[in-house]
């Protein structure tokens, strides 16, 4: 189910702006209403249940507060903060309206339990993983997803390293994805529509989600967040990519578990090949996802692997920029 936004002003020039852009890029999301005369408030929210409201300066005196669970002030620099005002979470109101959409569905993420319409069809979930670290994990996951999009998939690509990649292939500039592992952490709110709220994506069309605030947002995180974590965005999804980071730890093995395809990668160098030679023949985890598993050899490596192995091999792409290094690999999955 879309949340129900209520945007409140009598700029009617910027809300019918705002409106329009949310309808054309949020329309999946978001159900949007406009109202531009404070007397018609009143009858508006009469007439419809609203899960959250944009409302300016001028059109608060008119709100009942108990009809919109998320009442927000839409705020410009000239309004004064204070009195009634206060109590009022504010967003600001000249700003990329892909923020303000980001904002309205992280608070409504943590105070609403906002039912969710019919489950869709979980998505497809690739796992790519390396018990090396430096063979091109990240390169062969963004790769793959961008395969991916070129053939039509509707593409998330998340990140769980240890210290993310993020910064140094995409704008990182929109809402970390800690704000999804706060609302984790409390047990409540509607993590997919958080998801959908905060993704941001690239020119090619591949969505992701920016890097933590800091290590320990990562860090921190249980067996049962990661599950949960994977879960909600395998729900908002066609393809959901992970970069995994080279721990094989329970939460590694609770992703194998979630994954439709597990992509081991490993490159030319002795201890890569060393590794991964010791994981698939002494580790447990591999004997629970071999029949999952495709070896990627990147940079034209070579690795003695159990009979019946699916193999791709990747060859090496010299280029100082990751973003090419990633794209030229793409046509080879």
């Amino acid at each position: 189910m879309r949340l129900k936004l209520l945007i409140a002003t009598e700029d009617t020039d910027y809300a019918e702006h705002l409106s329009a852009e949310i309808s054309v890029h949020h329309a999946d999301v978001i159900d949007v209403t406009v109202c531009g005369v404070p007397e018609r408030l009143s009858e508006v929210l009469k007439a419809k249940k609203y899960d959250a409201a944009l409302i300016e300066n001028s059109m608060i005196d008119a709100l009942d507060k108990c009809a919109i669970a998320m009442p927000m002030l839409l705020k410009s620099e000239d309004d004064y903060a204070g009195g009634a005002q206060a109590e009022y979470k504010e967003v600001k109101k000249y700003q990329r309206i892909s923020s303000i959409v980001a904002e309205v569905l992280e608070q409504s993420a943590r105070v609403s339990a906002i039912v969710r319409g019919p489950d869709k069809v979980k998505s497809r979930v690739t796992a790519v993983w390396s018990p090396a670290g430096g063979v091109g994990k990240t390169a062969v996951s963004l790769a793959y997803a961008a395969k991916r999009v070129a053939e039509g998939k509707n593409t998330l690509y998340l990140n769980l390293e240890t210290f993310s990649s993020v910064p140094a292939y995409f704008a990182d500039s929109g809402k970390s994805i800690s704000a999804v592992f706060e609302v984790l952490e409390n047990n409540g709110g509607n993590i997919q529509m958080l998801i959908k709220g905060i993704q941001r994506q690239d020119s090619s069309g591949l969505h992701y989600l920016c890097r933590p605030d800091n290590f320990d947002d990562m860090n921190v995180l249980t067996v049962s967040n990661v599950s949960a974590l994977v879960n909600a965005c395998a729900g908002v999804t066609d393809e959901l990519v992970i970069d995994m980071s080279c721990v094989c730890d329970e939460r590694a093995r609770a992703v194998f578990e979630l994954a439709d395809v597990v992509l081991l990668v490993t490159d030319q160098t002795s201890a890569a090949l060393t590794k991964m030679s010791q994981f698939a023949t002494q580790h447990k985890a591999f004997s629970t996802i071999s029949e999952k598993t495709t070896l990627v050899e990147n940079k034209d490596s070579a690795i003695s692997m159990p009979p019946g192995e699916a193999v791709i091999r990747l060859p090496p792409v010299r280029s100082t920029d990751p973003t090419e290094v990633y794209k030229a690999l793409s046509a080879y999955f």
